[in-house]
């Protein structure tokens, strides 16, 4: 049987590092076609990769096709034009994936309001804007898919501190549960994703820890695994919010040593918005 994903082309929105990334990698493997949009277009000393290394080793790893687009999400006007690249340079997109994030933890009497606003802009929005410049294309594929990387909506309110950051991840959530309503009949389908553990990318590194932190983590490849297994799924397998662990247990995998970011590690830190009981070890991110 042939890979669903060999040959679709895929949108993605913060592709140029960490999770984003990964799962660009596994879509090349699979000789996918990817587009990514990303802001680096220059090396960073403190975020590895620009969206050209990106592309460079995507295509050393069998994808059919790489567009390295620099541009920023919350600009609809480059957005859309990007889109328009990506349909010009394959003939169509099916696959687009809302990875671009921007974390701030501030609570509403500390977190000044173009933060807000910038947080905003790129999650929620972001989200909107992107989702809404591939539906067109989407709803002519024959494999239409949104993934989006945002958590289940957790009403402990423990999550209500971050207001910001909440509203926007879950805001995330919410856009891609509405398309998963409005174009069902479209034979779109859209999912949401998101670790138990946190992940080792740089906003941990830079904004939640360091080194320490880090260790604490599990690597990007755990969530492309799980991305790549509900990417291959049915349309009508749609308008769900998954945990990444169990995507993986549902497919058989329970040993996730592989995926330590520190060999050995057996205890993590639990990721925002999830049941924290649900993970090994106490170990607690701090901004």
């Amino acid at each position: 049987m042939s890979d669903p994903l060999a040959g679709r082309t895929t949108f993605i929105s913060g592709g140029s590092r960490g999770i984003g990334l990964a799962i660009a990698r596994s879509l090349a493997r699979a000789g996918g076609r990817i587009a990514l949009i990303a802001k680096t277009d220059e090396p960073n000393p403190k975020l590895p990769g620009t969206v050209h290394s990106a592309a460079e080793e995507l295509r050393s790893l069998g994808a059919a096709g790489v567009l390295p687009i620099v541009g920023d999400i919350r600009d609809e006007e480059r957005v859309a034009s990007a889109v328009a690249e990506t349909v010009t340079e394959f003939g169509g997109i099916d696959i687009c994936i809302n990875n671009a994030s921007a974390l701030n933890l501030g609570d509403v009497g500390s977190l000044p309001v173009k933060r807000f606003d910038l947080i905003q802009s790129v999650n929620v929005r972001g989200t909107f804007v992107v989702t809404q410049a591939c539906l067109p294309h989407l709803r002519e594929s024959a494999h239409a898919r949104v993934l989006t990387l945002s958590p289940p909506l957790n009403l402990d309110p423990a999550w209500f501190a971050p207001a910001a950051y909440t509203v926007s991840k879950y805001g995330m959530s919410i856009v891609t549960l509405g398309v998963a309503q409005t174009e069902r009949e479209h034979g779109v389908a859209a999912n949401c994703l998101w670790p138990l553990t946190a992940i080792a990318t740089a906003a941990v590194q830079n904004l939640l820890g360091g080194d320490e932190a880090v260790a604490h983590t599990r690597t990007p490849e755990i969530v492309a695994d799980a991305a790549a297994i509900m990417l291959r799924k049915p349309a009508d397998y749609t308008g769900r919010t998954e945990i990444v662990e169990d995507v993986l247990a549902g497919e058989g995998v329970s040993d996730l040593a592989e995926y330590s970011h520190k060999p050995g590690q057996d205890t993590f830190a639990p990721d925002f918005f999830i049941d924290a009981a649900r993970v090994p070890g106490t170990f607690d991110l701090k901004p």
